[in-house]
């Protein structure tokens, strides 16, 4: 057998895992760091202000579980409607299928929710403790009252912006200004506090401290998205034939003459890395396409008074010297689905029922005879309201059958509300023999006020 090497086997004080190096991103500007602000602010916007947002007397975006309602911009979504959450899901899948193929990780670069509150996150600490070398000095520095009123000025701003953002998650779920008197209040339910609390926790872990980590560990899209890449997928890449032989030079300096590329190895690509990375090593799975790279190079490429576009969005098929291609079968077959999806889940949120007839049966008796010979059945009509407006709704069964409505057949449902009617329904002994389907209808004084709903009406055989 073959010894093993002493030098291989961890020792007592040795750790299995080698701890994880802090990334310090510098701040950079460019028209990519401009266009990820504006979508920070943007996305941003969304979350905290919709919850605020009155439409038709109710909240905007409000999603009233113990209703059963979903309210957004003015449409009511109720339980039978979520069968088009699931449309909508399917959406989503393939809109991120598409757009990764079309142009690779825009939406962990841009809009991605690590991404942005890691954005707001690393404001409130430059805020707080200055730039990239002042924030590594005071991290190297041993715990002075500066270095306490500094880091504790950043925990107090994070951790209210992470109890702000775990506020405003549940109001997405609890009408905002009932839970903003509950807090002031001091009366939140168990559950509202604990998502409150969860959520905002979720948010001080993940873009306070894990950041760069949930994208290189935790989240599954880096692992497969090799699988939506091609040679035509826009990447984030370095110009390596361009910029080899990389070595410092002054900006008088001939690169040619020297023998130099015009990477003059200043690291700042790296520095800007909100992951750590260099991305003149290639395309890694830790890049999220944030082309902060991108403006570092550019940056310099100026000063230098060289092109611009050493690192930049490109393909692998354009760093060959081909054209790019953006039809191709992939990306025709993903639009094609896609645009088909988003179409037809249009038409069909614009065009739900305004009403909703269920007719659930006495399951006690399956029928019952009357003093005069008639049978009966026992049945319960769930009338659901989707309109703004109460509805007077009356209720028939179809003509080509002789069961009759026993009783009062007008009912009143009101705006957005589920009303429950016991009905009985009769036919005259021998007119129906067994078990028969007869249609229930229901309209209302308009014409697009109408549902129907098929029932099983039993009644004995007549030997």
């Amino acid at each position: 057998m073959k010894p093993i090497d002493a030098t291989l086997v961890p020792s007592a004080g040795d750790s299995l895992y080698a701890a994880e190096k802090k990334v310090y991103p510098r701040e950079i500007s460019g028209r990519f760091a401009r266009m990820r602000l504006l979508v920070v602010f943007v996305l941003l916007g969304i979350f905290y202000a919709f919850p605020w947002l009155s439409w038709d007397g109710h909240q905007a975006v409000l999603f009233d579980l113990p209703a059963r309602k979903f309210y957004i911009f003015g449409l009511t979504f109720w339980p039978q409607d979520f069968f088009w959450l699931t449309w909508l899901l399917i959406i989503a899948a393939l809109s991120l299928f598409f757009f990764t193929a079309l142009a690779g990780r825009l939406w962990c670069g841009y809009a991605c929710p690590q991404t942005v509150w890691t954005e707001v996150f690393l404001w409130l600490e430059r805020a707080c403790e200055g730039t990239r070398n002042q924030r590594m000095k005071l991290d190297a520095k041993p715990w002075t009252r500066e270095k306490l009123l500094r880091k504790g000025a950043k925990q107090s701003l994070w951790v209210l912006f992470s109890l702000w953002t775990g506020f405003t998650f549940v109001g997405f779920f609890t009408p905002v200004i009932e839970l903003g008197h509950e807090v002031v209040g001091v009366s939140l339910s168990g559950w509202e506090m604990f998502w409150i609390v969860f959520y905002g926790f979720a948010t001080y872990g993940n873009a306070g401290y894990l950041r760069e980590q949930v994208c290189k560990y935790m989240c599954p899209y880096a692992r497969f998205q090799s699988a939506m890449f091609d040679d035509d997928t826009l990447i984030i890449s370095y110009d390596a034939p361009r910029g080899e032989p990389r070595g410092a030079r002054k900006k008088s300096a001939d690169r040619r003459s020297l023998g130099l590329g015009d990477c003059i190895s200043c690291e700042a690509c790296v520095q800007v890395c909100p992951t750590g990375i260099d991305i003149r090593d290639g395309l890694q799975i830790e890049c999220i396409a944030c082309a902060a790279c991108i403006d570092a190079c550019d940056g310099v490429m100026d000063k230098m008074q060289y092109p611009r576009g050493l690192i930049r969005y490109t393909t692998e098929s354009m760093l060959g010297g081909k054209p790019r291609r953006v039809l191709r079968t992939r990306t025709v077959i993903y639009g094609g689905l896609l645009f088909l999806l988003v179409a037809t889940f249009g038409w069909g949120v614009l065009h739900r029922p305004a009403l909703i007839v269920e007719v659930l049966r006495d399951r006690n008796a399956l029928y019952r005879e009357a003093a005069d010979g008639a049978i009966e059945n026992s049945y319960t009509v769930k009338l659901v309201n989707k309109t703004p407006a109460s509805q007077q709704l009356h209720l028939s069964v179809a003509a080509a059958t002789q069961v009759l409505i026993v009783g009062q057949s007008d009912v009143m449902v009101r705006a957005g509300e589920v009303a429950s009617v016991p009905l009985t329904l009769r036919a005259p002994r021998g007119a129906l023999q067994g078990m028969s389907s007869i249609t229930l209808n229901a309209n209302g004084g308009d014409a697009t006020i109408a549902a129907k709903q098929t029932a099983q009406f039993f009644a004995p055989e007549v030997k």
